[in-house]
């Protein structure tokens, strides 16, 4: 597996997410797939734009990528 980083912090995720939700990862420094499992679902549904509709197409995507969230 590998760790894929993105250039621009405006990138990543990109398209999947709205941008409060990206801007509240960026906050954190979560600027990869990998850097994001480490987190669990609960952890990052406390941050700011962060709704059961915006998870569903994180875990979506992340499970497109092989990736998932940590057990909590």
């Amino acid at each position: 597996m590998y760790s894929i980083n993105y250039d621009s912090k405006e990138e990543f995720l990109s398209g999947v997410i709205a941008v409060p939700a990206r801007k509240a990862l960026e906050k954190e420094k979560i600027d990869s797939l990998e850097k994001l499992s480490r987190y669990s679902e609960k952890e990052i549904m406390q941050l700011h734009g962060f709704g059961k509709n915006t998870m569903v197409k994180l875990k979506n995507y992340m499970s497109d990528h092989q990736f998932s969230f940590t057990e909590a």
